[in-house]
């Protein structure tokens, strides 16, 4: 007996880690935007669960605020753009893509009143976007404006940065001529009839890739087989969002607390036919092409071009499909 109970205790003492690692929940950081909408699927669904997965979702502004979550070993795992994590790869904190969850989402509005009726209009105009380095910036930045605009965002407008969900109040009062926004806030300033879509990003890049599943070295050392599981509950919420629109948009709807709002017309749009709205500038993938890994090199060499990336990296570095592989072959 002497013998036997020191081996049982060592035993218990030497599963103990392991139990605890397995006990302790996912913290997925996302970004919370309805491209984003896979997140808040799986767990409505509870597709989460039935990948055996404990999850703990937060959910945060944008991108460099998850950034610097991801770093403080708050989270881990991310639904975020690609910018972020190529900036973590440049700061030297390695990190990977390993799955997409989307495709488009951003659009240029401006006053449904005013005169800006194309990007060329912008000149010498106020356009509202979000925090610099931020993916969507970066998009703003480069490729909205200095490729496709041919404009300098530095000198031939004013652009100022707030929050995306103060752009329609700020449109609305004349603060802005425009806004670089997403959804479901394009859609509500479309529908109220104060705004309109002057560009729309998906129109003139059909299908490129926004936010992705991204995890730090930590995270794919420590607990591969719970990002399998991850993905396989993205694979299933995103099967959801495109099998079950009508039943998904009001999840969305009800996530987001949408409400209706007031036509030009004095109609009462409902939250529903805002995501129905929306949807027309964005929708759901996992699956990484390799048009999407050409987009984010895109992103990357617009990251240089502006200052915001100190060098050049290669997306091929930041991309791992081993998970996703796992996840496919086990659905």
């Amino acid at each position: 007996m002497k013998r036997i109970l020191p081996a049982v205790l060592f035993a218990l003492a030497a599963a103990w880690p392991a139990a605890a690692q397995e006990s302790r929940p996912l913290r997925i950081g996302w970004v919370q935007a309805m491209a984003n909408a896979p997140a808040l699927i799986a767990e409505e669904k509870g597709y989460f669960r039935e990948e055996g997965l404990n999850v703990e979702l937060k959910g945060f502004g944008d991108g460099p605020v998850i950034q610097q979550a991801v770093a403080g070993g708050e989270i881990d795992v991310a639904y975020i753009g690609a910018p972020p994590v190529y900036q973590w790869a440049a700061r030297g904190l390695e990190a990977k893509i390993i799955a997409k969850v989307n495709y488009g989402q951003a659009a240029l509005i401006a006053r449904a009143d005013g005169s800006i009726q194309s990007l060329s209009d912008l000149r010498g105009k106020k356009l509202a976007g979000v925090n610099r380095g931020s993916g969507m910036d970066v998009l703003l930045r480069g490729f909205v404006l200095k490729e496709t605009a041919g404009l300098n965002p530095d000198t031939d407008l004013q652009l100022s940065q707030m929050p995306v969900g103060n752009m329609n109040a700020a449109l609305d009062t004349g603060v802005v001529d425009a806004a670089f926004s997403w959804e479901p806030f394009i859609s509500q300033s479309v529908l109220r009839g104060t705004g309109r879509v002057v560009f729309d990003v998906n129109g003139a890049l059909p299908g490129y890739p926004w936010y992705v599943v991204a995890a730090p070295a930590k995270t794919l050392k420590e607990r591969p087989d719970d990002l399998v599981k991850l993905l396989r509950a993205n694979a299933k919420a995103i099967a959801f969002l495109r099998e079950q629109p009508a039943e998904a948009n009001r999840i969305i709807a009800r996530s987001f607390k949408l409400e209706s709002v007031k036509a030009a017309d004095g109609s009462v749009v409902p939250p529903e036919a805002i995501v129905a709205e929306a949807r027309k500038r964005l929708g759901w993938s996992a699956e990484i092409e390799p048009s999407d890994r050409a987009f984010i090199q895109r992103l990357i060499n617009y990251s240089v071009d502006l200052g915001i990336l100190n060098k050049p990296l290669n997306v091929d570095d930041i991309i791992d499909d081993s998970f996703a592989a796992k996840a496919a072959a086990q659905q």
